[in-house]
C-alpha cells in the first residue's frame, strides 16, 4: 500500500504546482512584506498623534500626523487586497493543474479499481479535496506568513519599547505556537475520516440517484432512506469529533488573547506609574498587543485549514500514485487497415477461484467478421474488454496486428479499436459535440459524410436542428437506437481497423435495427469485426462463428460450415432460436 509522509507530499506539490509561478509568488511576497511593514507603521502614527495631542502642540502637526495615518492605512489596505488577489490566481492555477492531473490519471486507471471505488468517492477526491487545496492555498502563504512576519515586527518594537515587556511577550508567543502546534496534530486525522465519509455518503447519493427507476419500481425506497440515514449517521459523528477538535483550538486561542491583554494592561500601568512611558507609548504597547488577536486568530485559522488540507494532500498523493494493473506499452504504430486477432492458450478470472478463461486459443483474419455467442457469464463481453485492455489475461497472449497488446501503447491500441455497446453514453451538448468529442479540428464536412456513407443521410436530415440539436444529459431526447446510430458515426470518424458490436442491437424495435444492419455492413467494410449477440438476425452476415462455454470454446468454425452440420450447436440455434437456448 502507498505511504507517502506529510513532507514529502507537501514537497511534490510545490515542486510541480507552485515553482513555476515562482515570478508571481515573488511579486506576492513583496505585497505581502509592504503590507505588514504598514500595519506596524500605524501604530507608531497614533502614538505620536497622542504625545502631541497630549502636549498641546499646534493643531497643524495633529491634521499632518492624521494624514498620514489615512494614507498609510489605504496603503496597506490595497496591498493586502493585490496579496490576496495573486495568492487566489496562484493556487487556482496550480490546484486546476493538480485537479486536471487527477482526472486524466483516473481515466488510465483499470477497470478492477473503478468497480471497487464509487463515482461519488472519485468525486470527492478531484474535486472536493482540490477545492479545499485550492483555499488552502490561496490563504494559507499570505496569511500565515504576512501574521508571522506582522507577530515578529510587534515583538521587535515591544524590545524597544522595553525588554522585559518584549521578553515576557516573546515567550507568550513561543508558548502559543507551542500549543497551537500540539493542536495542529490532534486534529488531522479526524478531518481525513470526515473527508472519507462525505465521499462514502456522495458515492452512495449517486449510485441510488442513478437507479431511481429500479430503486422505485423494485419498492426498495425504504431500504435506501434506512441506509442514506446509516450514512448520513457516521458523518455527523465524523463531523462532530473533527469540529470539536477545531472548537478547541479556537477556545485556546480566546484564553491565550485574554491573558495577552491582560499583561498588555498591566504592564503599561506600571510603566507609565514609573514614568518610563508616555502615554502615547502606553497605548502603542497596547495596540501591539491588542493587534495579537489578528495573528493569532488568523494562525489559529490557517492551522484549522491545514489539518484539512493535509488530508486532501495525502488523498490526492495517494490517488495519484496508484497505480494501474495495465501497463503502457512501447509500440507506437499499428498497421493500417483491417487487423487480425489471435488469442493464444489464454486464462483470465476476476477473482482468484472464478476462472473465466482455461487456454482459450481462436484466431480471426484480417476484414473478416465473427459472430461471438454464449450463455450469460461465458465471457462474451471479457473478450471485448479484453482486446481494449481493460483487463490483461493471467496468461497466455493477446495479439492484434501481429503486435502484443501489452507491447503496444494504449493510447495506440485504443484508436484502432472501437467498440458499441448496448448503453451508449452520450453527452449533454449538440449532436456534433456528441459525434466529435467534442474534438474541434473535425469538419463538419467529414461528419456529413460519415452519415452518408453508413446510409443514414435521411434520418439524420429528420433532426430538428440537424448537427446543432441539442441533447439533454445522459442523452435524454435521444431513443437507444438513436444513441446507437451516433455511436456508429463515432466508429467511423475515427476509422478503426478493429469494431466490436457488444449486443448492440439487443433492445432495438424491428425497424431501427434494419437501419443498424446496413449501417453494421457499411461499417464493416475494409475492418475486422467482432459481434456479440443474443439474436440471430445479428449475426446473419459474419463469416465465423465462435460458441463460448465454461471458460472455453464450445463450437467455431465458418458459418457455412456450420450451418451444414445437423449436429452441431450453431445448427441447433437456427432451429429452436438463439433467445430461447441462451436466456
Amino acid at each position: 500500500m502507498f505511504e507517502l509522509s506529510e513532507r514529502s507530499a507537501v514537497f511534490r506539490l510545490w515542486s510541480k504546482y507552485l515553482k513555476p509561478q515562482a515570478g508571481r509568488m515573488t511579486i506576492l511576497w513583496l505585497f505581502v512584506l509592504v503590507s505588514t511593514s504598514l500595519q506596524l507603521i500605524n501604530p507608531q502614527i497614533v502614538r505620536n498623534f497622542i504625545d502631541i495631542a497630549s502636549g498641546a502642540q499646534q493643531d497643524g502637526e495633529l491634521m499632518t500626523t492624521a494624514l498620514w495615518f489615512i494614507g498609510v492605512a489605504l496603503l496597506a489596505q490595497l496591498s493586502s487586497v493585490a496579496a490576496t488577489y495573486l495568492g487566489e490566481k496562484i493556487a487556482w492555477r496550480a490546484t486546476n493543474e493538480l485537479r486536471g492531473d487527477l482526472m486524466e490519471h483516473a481515466m488510465k486507471l483499470d477497470l478492477s479499481f473503478h468497480h471497487q471505488t464509487t463515482p461519488g468517492t472519485m468525486i470527492e477526491r478531484i474535486d472536493g479535496d482540490v477545492t479545499v487545496l485550492a483555499n488552502f492555498f490561496s490563504q494559507f502563504g499570505v496569511r500565515m506568513i504576512s501574521n508571522l512576519l506582522l507577530l515578529i515586527g510587534m515583538l521587535v518594537i515591544l524590545f524597544q519599547v522595553n525588554w522585559v515587556v518584549g521578553l515576557s511577550f516573546t515567550l507568550f508567543s513561543l508558548v502559543s505556537y507551542y500549543v497551537l502546534n500540539k493542536m495542529r496534530h490532534y486534529a488531522v486525522s479526524r478531518w481525513g475520516e470526515t473527508r472519507q465519509n462525505s465521499a462514502n455518503l456522495f458515492g452512495f447519493l449517486e449510485e441510488r440517484l442513478a437507479g431511481t427507476e429500479d430503486v422505485r419500481s423494485n419498492g426498495a425506497a425504504q431500504f435506501v432512506m434506512r441506509r442514506l440515514f446509516e450514512l448520513s449517521r457516521v458523518k455527523m459523528r465524523s463531523d462532530y469529533k473533527a469540529h470539536l477538535a477545531w472548537v478547541t483550538s479556537w477556545n485556546v486561542t480566546i484564553v491565550l488573547f485574554a491573558v495577552a491583554t491582560a499583561m498588555a494592561l498591566a504592564f503599561g500601568a506600571y510603566l507609565y506609574w514609573q514614568g518610563s512611558a508616555t502615554l502615547g507609548t502606553v497605548f502603542l504597547m497596547y495596540m501591539y498587543v491588542n493587534m495579537l488577536r489578528t495573528p493569532v486568530e488568523q494562525i489559529s485559522q490557517q492551522i484549522q485549514d491545514l489539518q484539512r488540507a493535509q488530508a486532501c494532500i495525502k488523498r490526492t498523493q495517494e490517488l495519484l500514485h496508484t497505480e494501474s494493473k495495465i501497463a503502457d506499452g512501447a509500440v507506437a504504430s499499428l498497421p493500417a487497415g483491417a487487423l487480425e486477432v489471435e488469442f493464444a492458450n489464454v486464462d483470465f478470472s476476476y477473482a482468484e477461484d472464478q476462472a473465466v478463461f482455461k487456454g482459450l486459443s481462436f484466431r480471426l483474419e484480417a476484414g473478416k467478421s465473427l459472430g461471438l455467442l454464449g450463455r450469460t457469464g461465458s465471457g462474451k463481453s471479457t473478450i471485448a474488454q479484453m482486446l481494449l485492455r481493460f483487463y490483461d489475461p493471467s496468461s497466455g497472449s493477446i495479439r492484434l496486428g501481429g503486435v502484443e497488446l501489452k507491447q503496444m501503447s494504449l493510447h495506440q491500441l485504443r484508436s484502432k479499436v472501437a467498440m458499441v455497446t448496448q448503453d451508449v453514453q452520450l453527452f449533454s451538448g449538440t449532436v456534433r459535440d456528441n459525434l466529435t468529442f467534442f474534438d474541434r479540428s473535425i469538419t463538419d464536412q467529414q461528419i456529413l459524410h460519415a452519415f452518408e456513407s453508413l446510409g443514414l443521410t435521411e434520418w439524420f436530415q429528420g433532426l430538428p436542428s440537424g448537427l446543432d440539436t441539442e441533447l439533454g444529459a445522459g442523452g435524454a431526447g435521444f431513443s437507444a437506437g438513436q444513441a446507437q446510430l451516433l455511436a456508429f458515426t463515432r466508429i467511423y470518424l475515427r476509422d478503426p481497423g478493429l469494431v466490436i458490436f457488444d449486443e448492440a442491437s439487443s433492445r432495438l424495435d424491428p425497424a431501427t435495427e434494419q437501419l443498424l444492419s446496413s449501417a453494421v455492413g457499411k461499417l464493416l467494410e475494409n475492418r475486422t469485426g467482432i459481434i456479440i449477440a443474443h439474436r440471430l438476425q445479428t449475426i446473419q452476415t459474419v463469416d465465423q462463428i465462435l460458441i463460448l462455454e465454461q471458460g472455453g470454446i464450445l463450437e467455431q468454425g465458418t458459418r457455412e460450415e456450420l450451418c451444414q452440420q445437423p449436429d452441431s450447436r450453431f445448427a441447433q440455434l437456427l432451429q429452436t432460436g438463439m433467445e430461447v437456448s441462451f436466456a
